[in-house]
């Protein structure tokens, strides 16, 4: 018996999520940087979904996929797999939804993650990230307790809802007369690069999407270059802890080499860079995660010459050590 294939997102899903996610998540604001305007020569913009509910996007992709799931099903809940900001994003959107949440998480995920993750009414089952498989001790628990898997990347509403910051970033633009010429953003198993990419490219098709990598972590670029999925070398090893996915998703990668197809990578030391420079210059607390595509920008691995740029800053959930090892790097 041959499964059916899962059907791809479209930009008409993007769309349908906006209407979803109305006056339940923040429409997080769309900031013009001069700093960074006048250092790379063009129009830099900086989305801090650093300030979204529970301090990344990643609640976006969450309520959009949990919201849609039948009253019948919900008393039995859902599972995640997540090192904290998908934890967080499901757990919010359960406790929003009265639904209950398990989230499967690395042993060596921020306490941070883990107390919040607690915190929003979540039980956390903890795993080796080097020796143990997540998705099996997800799909075991979802399996015993008659729950729904919600998945952090690989699933068509997932990817619509995380593309709702990619739509904003077009509307924003649109209102002050203007389209990007490239999009930043970074990716782990790239659903959040999915999701914009459908918005930007759908309303502005001769924009780039780039797509950010922590160096060492670089699945999608050698994805991008063999033309199939790619694993990283290593289940560990950058600091970058929210974007260590061992490879690109099956759906995220159908539609990133498709409409994405170019990737940039910094090392740890140029993430803390960009993390002391988003805190000292533009003012914003960021997570490395989240600060890997300023500092492809900073960097300047992303083939800057003018035009508008917006560079998605996607979570500020960092702990006080790593923050200030940031800022003393």
């Amino acid at each position: 018996m041959t499964c059916e294939p899962t059907r791809l997102p479209t930009a008409a899903d993007v769309d349908a999520a906006a209407a979803r996610l109305a006056g339940i998540a923040v429409r997080t604001p769309l900031l013009f940087s001069h700093v960074l305007s006048e250092r790379m020569g063009a129009r830099v913009f900086v989305k801090p979904e650093t300030l979204q509910r529970t301090g990344s996007f990643k609640f976006r992709g969450a309520y959009n996929r949990m919201v849609q799931i039948a009253l019948s099903a919900r008393p039995a809940g859902v599972v995640a797999c997540s090192s904290g900001n998908h934890a967080q994003g499901v757990a919010m959107a359960a406790r929003l939804l009265g639904m209950p949440a398990v989230i499967v998480m690395p042993h060596d995920a921020p306490e941070l993650k883990r107390a919040r993750t607690r915190a929003l009414g979540a039980e956390v089952v903890g795993y080796d990230r080097a020796s143990e498989d997540r998705d099996a001790i997800a799909a075991a628990i979802a399996q015993a307790r008659g729950a729904i898997l919600v998945p952090p990347y690989d699933d068509p509403q997932v990817i619509a809802g995380q593309g709702t910051v990619g739509l904003e970033i077009m509307e924003d633009l649109a209102a002050q007369g203007l389209q990007p010429d490239l999009v930043a953003t970074n990716a782990s198993g790239g659903g959040l690069a999915a999701g914009i990419a459908l918005a930007v490219k759908s309303r502005a098709p001769q924009a780039r999407v780039v797509l950010c990598e922590p160096a060492g972590f670089d699945d999608h670029a050698h994805s991008f270059r063999t033309g199939m999925r790619e694993r990283n070398a290593a289940p560990t090893g950058s600091f970058c802890d929210a974007l260590l996915a061992p490879m690109p998703g099956r759906i995220t990668f159908e539609v990133n080499r498709t409409l994405v197809g170019e990737a940039a990578s910094v090392s740890d030391a140029e993430v803390a860079h960009a993390v002391a420079y988003a805190f000292r210059e533009l003012k914003l607390v960021v997570e490395p995660g989240g600060a890997v595509a300023l500092a492809c920008l900073l960097e300047g691995r992303l083939g800057v010459s003018g035009g508008t740029v917006a560079i998605v800053l996607s979570g500020g959930n960092v702990d006080e050590a790593t923050f200030i090892r940031c800022l003393r790097a």
